[in-house]
């Protein structure tokens, strides 16, 4: 982790700043950040860090070639016990009714199917020309730059609650997803045998997309995780969430650093800031991904401007695999 000099970095007028504008930490946290503020895992220092700009990270140049179609729905889902809605949106020079490979795309806490993705529309992340790799970010092992522009995949995004897609007494998202998103993305033609499926998430959504790949070796193709939300154990989950896992057993069945050598034989990307609070745990999970998956650290916290820094090169690691 980055040195940080407390005495260089906690003035007056910063500890002032955190008494006096607790809604403002409120706004710079974001969809994913916003549980970390509410369930006390973000620090007053990570605040602070916010509060001053210190955890920016800065924003790639992002380019999109113009998008191709997409179309919102709702389902009910017997999973879920509620009725969900639903985003496709297919890149461009394609439409509905063509056979494509296809990304299912998981939400942070506090997101829906609308803002899956931090710094863009499922219609432009599947239009995107990524330039390449945010410079700061150190890969393990190194890996190539991005093409210019996505090989065409679809993508859909799904409400999955804030029960961080395992499954709960009377709500579960990871059946839903499996049992119902997918086979209706599939009567579409998208992720129909032989194109395959790859799944992304950023926070929540990328501890989800990690679980799917564990629980579903044969489905998923690919994995890509943006600041997955990790932790190391059950009590320190609790402490953190009390509603993120049902039971000590549902966080040992689920816990996907135990059950990581489930990832094998596929492409996986996992990425994390420096200062995020979960990245010990992605630390931890690094280090027992099986061979050959990717590993990227970078200067950044758990907000917005780190996933949207992360979010072009992990879609451009996800399209590379599913061509």
């Amino acid at each position: 982790m980055t040195p940080n000099g407390p005495g260089s970095r906690w003035s007056r007028r910063r500890v002032l700043t955190l008494g006096l504008a607790p809604a403002a930490a409120l706004a710079c946290a974001g969809i994913g950040g916003a549980e970390l503020v509410s369930r006390g895992v973000l620090p007053g220092r990570t605040l602070l860090e916010k509060l001053d700009g210190a955890c920016s990270v800065p924003a790639p140049p992002l380019a999109f070639a113009p998008p191709g179609p997409s179309a919102d729905g709702t389902f009910y889902s017997a999973a879920r016990r509620r009725t969900v809605g639903y985003t496709i949106a297919y890149p461009p020079g394609h439409r509905p009714g063509d056979q494509l490979p296809l990304v299912v795309v998981l939400h942070a806490y506090g997101g829906n199917h609308a803002h899956a993705l931090a710094g863009m529309s499922p219609a432009q992340a599947v239009a995107l020309k990524p330039g390449g790799r945010p410079q700061s970010a150190t890969a393990l092992p190194p890996t190539a730059h991005p093409p210019t522009a996505l090989a065409p995949m679809a993508m859909v995004t799904v409400d999955g609650g804030d029960g961080y897609w395992n499954p709960h007494p009377g709500d579960d998202p990871m059946a839903m997803v499996i049992g119902e998103l997918i086979p209706r993305c599939q009567r579409l033609g998208l992720g129909r045998p032989p194109r395959r499926i790859a799944v992304m998430g950023t926070s929540m959504g990328g501890y989800g997309a990690l679980l799917l790949a564990e629980k579903y070796p044969r489905l998923f193709a690919a994995v890509a995780a943006v600041s997955p939300a990790v932790w190391t154990s059950y009590p320190q989950a609790r402490r953190a969430n009390p509603d993120a896992f049902a039971s000590a057993a549902a966080f040992a069945a689920d816990d996907v650093i135990t059950h990581a050598a489930a990832l094998g034989g596929r492409p996986v990307r996992v990425a994390s800031g420096y200062d995020d609070p979960f990245y010990p745990g992605v630390r931890t999970l690094a280090g027992v991904l099986p061979a050959g998956a990717v590993a990227v650290f970078a200067p950044g916290c758990h907000d917005g401007s780190f996933f949207t820094a992360q979010e072009p090169p992990s879609l451009a690691f996800l399209a590379s695999h599913l061509a």
